[in-house]
Parts: C-alpha cells; structure tokens; sequence
C-alpha cells in the first residue's frame, strides 16, 4: 500500500450526549478529531501507511491524542511536542430541523504556533506518494499558514502528489483573507476537493443556482465551475461533494468530479442518508475514500464511488472518525444497503 502524510490540528471534541442542546448538557462525550487526522484515520483503515504531521502539547491531554492515533494505526512519529495547549471544540449535535452548532475554542494551541523548524520535511516526504492538507490549517493562524507553505513546497520538491480539501470554516477567518491564502497555495495542488460552499467561499467560484436546502444541484454549472478552477489552477482533478440537506437527519449525499486530462465530468450514485447519526467527519471521510482510490490506481469514477459510498457509512457512526472497513464500503457500493444483521 501506499505512503500518504497528512498534516493539521487534532483537537479534543466535547459533544453534548442525546442530541441535548448545550444549556440541557451537565456532562460531555470525549472523542478526538479534525480534518486531516480524521482523513488519516480512514486511510490507515483501509490499510495504507499513513503519517499524521501536526504540534502537540506535552502534557497528559497529548499523550491521549496520540495514545487515539495509534489505537487507529496512524503514525505518530513526525508529530512534534510543545506548545501551550490542544485545540478543543464543542459540539451540539442538531437533529431534524434544529442545525448542528460548533463552538471553536483552539486559540494558541500548539499547532497555531507551529514553525517549519519544529519539523523536518524532507525526511517526512521522502519516501511518501501522496500529501493531504486542508484549509483549515492555513485558517488557525497566519504562522500555521506559513507552515503549511513550507510543506507544500517541501513535498512539491519530493515530487509527490498534493490533494487539498477546502473545507472554508466562517468561525476561523473571513472569505476575503481565505481567498487571498488559499489562491496562492493552490499552485502547489494536485487534486482539489471541497464543496459549492468551499469553491465560492475559498476560491471565489459559485456553482449556479446550487440550493442545498431545496436539493436544486445545477450539475453543468459544477462542470462549467471544474473547467474554469483547472484553468486557473491547473489541477489534475476537482471533486465536489454534493449534498441535499432535507434536514439535519436525513440528507441526500453524491458527488462530481472533473478530470482534466479526460475532459470527463462524472457524477456518483446517491445515497439517502436517513437517519443521520453524525455528520461531522463525513466530509472528511469522502476526502479519505477519494484519496485512497487514486493512490492505489483506481480511475477517478472507482475512487469517487468508494469515497461517497464511505462517506454515507460515516453519517451512521458517532465520533469524527471512520471506522469502517474497506470490505463495508464495498458492500454498499455492491448495492448492499440494507442493514442486515450480518450473522
């Protein structure tokens, strides 16, 4: 299997139990999660050797990030050690009409304060084929931007292929400052992945009429948008996730992809996510399927099928994590969607 390196923030999640809203909570469910981690965490499920590079504090709320790592065979030994303290973020998870809502708590934590001398890249992409980052990152801080430009350009040196996923998050910086960091780390990207949201937000691309609330998705729009990203940008691919949200607990998830080289737009099967378990991480999940299909070969239709088809198992699993095995995805995208007890 493959080497991949992510890199980015694990944080600690403290989610309200029973779908309570934060003022009904007097206790919290612990798991620990974000972006590039979760994406690492389904890579190293799927069985591939997988690097996590990000800075965490020595205290005992580190070791237990890590301790969680490894408990998912995600390697640790590039993470650096320092730093005030891990990023938290609450969770109050929503259902039905009532949305999910994210409070962020991260200010100074260790990786925000990352410098590229806390890490050797040429050795971390020495012997790697694949780089994942998001846009989170770059959105923590400006010294995290700045750091994540060394790695883009160390694993650019190294000659290893760049996937990004976009992932704009409002609570961390505005679209004016996103657009601004993110076009200009965009010339070190191989795959593009995000969602209309990301594309508008990140890059200053509105796919069409695109209503997620009413489920009207203009696909020649997303097309067009694909076509103008790889002209500018000169990616290999751009994917979309394409979600319909009829409610917080029941959505309709597929996706698109563009690839340049063909000239071919494709869109995924749908899948009818009812009812939804948790979200948070789905996008995560789909980076994951996505980018484990190409690294191992599959054509862009095989790795976009195996991404949406692990991302609408993640939406039935608790945690920021995937856990699911290569051996389900594949049941699901055999058309097996039926929840049977398997005996």
């Amino acid at each position: 299997m493959a080497k991949v390196v992510t890199m980015g923030e694990i944080m600690l999640r403290l989610s309200t139990p029973n779908h309570e809203k934060y003022i009904q909570a007097d206790a919290f469910d612990v798991v620990y999660g974000g972006g590039e981690a979760n994406v690492a965490v389904s890579l190293a499920n799927y069985g591939h050797d997988v690097e996590f590079v990000t800075k965490i504090p020595k205290n005992p709320i580190g070791d237990c990030a890590i301790a969680e790592l490894r408990k998912m065979n995600v390697g640790t030994k590039c993470i650096a050690r320092g730093g005030e303290r891990l990023g938290i973020y609450f969770l109050e998870t929503g259902a039905a009409m009532r949305a999910s809502n994210v409070v962020y708590d991260r200010a100074n934590s260790s990786i925000a304060t990352a410098v590229a001398e806390d890490f050797d890249f040429d050795a971390i992409f020495a012997d790697a084929d694949w780089f994942h980052f998001t846009g989170i990152t770059p959105a923590v801080s400006d010294a995290a931007a700045e750091l994540t430009e060394v790695a883009l350009k160390a694993a650019k040196k190294a000659g290893i292929t760049v996937s990004v996923d976009l992932n704009f998050r409002k609570k961390l910086w505005t679209s004016e400052k996103a657009q601004k960091v993110m076009s200009n780390l965009m010339q070190y990207v191989d795959v593009c992945i995000g969602n209309e949201e990301d594309a508008e937000k990140v890059l200053g691309f509105k796919a069409g009429e695109t209503d997620v609330t009413s489920g009207e998705l203009d696909l020649a729009a997303y097309e067009d948008i694909f076509k103008q990203m790889v002209d500018k940008f000169g990616f290999k691919y751009v994917i979309s996730s394409l979600r319909v949200s009829h409610s917080a607990s029941d959505n309709g998830w597929s996706a698109c992809s563009y690839d340049s080289a063909a000239g071919k737009f494709y869109h995924s099967k749908e899948y009818r996510i009812t009812p939804i378990i948790d979200r948070v991480g789905g996008g995560d999940s789909f980076a994951g399927g996505v980018v484990s299909g190409l690294v191992e070969g599959k054509t862009m239709e095989e790795a976009l099928e195996f991404g949406v088809a692990a991302s609408a198992l993640k939406h039935t699993i608790a945690g920021d994590f995937n856990l699911v095995s290569r051996a389900e995805v594949e049941t699901l995208m055999g058309g097996d969607g039926s929840g049977r007890v398997q005996r």
